[in-house]
């Protein structure tokens, strides 16, 4: 390990990853818990659900996709250049972002769920890269630190994304806050991704089984059946 893994931030090699993680992981936290403060005291009025069962559902709808694509999204980071593929899905982040701020101008349940659901699916398929690019970006004894700091990051990154989130919904305007919060963060984490450098497939040749993920709907039908 790297006596001092702080000189990772001063870094090309680094810092735009770094920075583009940290600001997904925020983004995530800000609308995810916004939602939830906005189910449990408003919009609930248009569901016959209870809020603790449209929280439950919430939560679930998130953690979801990491379940269904997590196998796929590995094979597909093995095949393609990394950090394009960060840089398409921080630009899909935007687009559902602005998807978000609809969802909330119009308190709309359904189309907030949805996008839930698609952000959990879009850090379903960010996770392997931000991990998986590391090899390629820094030297051996560099691999701890870049790892250490990517997983402190993302946890200060909940934090505040959990207090933002929580506190600026219920604000006068706060739809309209969150709103703009988050189209700005996720455009900030795509520009941050340009800076990072251009990796080698690990695995061109590599042929994606997609019925990987066939085999996972088929066991949470299964499930749901028992």
């Amino acid at each position: 390990m790297h006596p001092d893994q702080w000189h990772l931030l001063k870094t090309r090699r680094f810092l735009p990853l770094f920075l583009t993680q940290f600001l997904g992981a925020f983004n995530d936290n800000v609308f995810k818990n916004a939602l939830i403060i906005l189910i449990t005291y408003t919009v609930i009025e248009q569901s016959a659900l209870s809020p603790q069962v449209m929280i439950t559902v919430a939560a679930g709808i998130f953690i979801l996709p990491f379940f269904l694509f997590s196998a796929v999204a590995g094979q597909i980071a093995d095949k393609y250049d990394k950090a394009r593929l960060i840089r398409i899905i921080k630009a899909a982040e935007i687009v559902l972002m602005l998807g978000a701020a609809l969802g909330f101008f119009w308190q709309h349940t359904g189309l907030l769920m949805l996008i839930l659901f698609l952000m959990g699916t879009q850090s379903a398929f960010f996770g392997p890269l931000k991990y998986g690019i590391l090899p390629d970006q820094l030297e051996e004894n560099e691999l701890i630190g870049g790892n250490a700091l990517i997983d402190s990051s993302t946890f200060v990154a909940i934090l505040l994304g959990t207090i933002c989130g929580g506190l600026l919904i219920m604000a006068e305007g706060g739809p309209l806050i969150i709103s703009v919060i988050v189209i700005a963060v996720a455009a900030l984490g795509l520009y941050a991704s340009f800076s990072i450098p251009p990796t080698q497939p690990a695995d061109a040749s590599l042929k994606i089984h997609y019925p990987e993920y066939c085999t996972n709907l088929r066991q949470l039908v299964n499930f749901l059946k028992f």
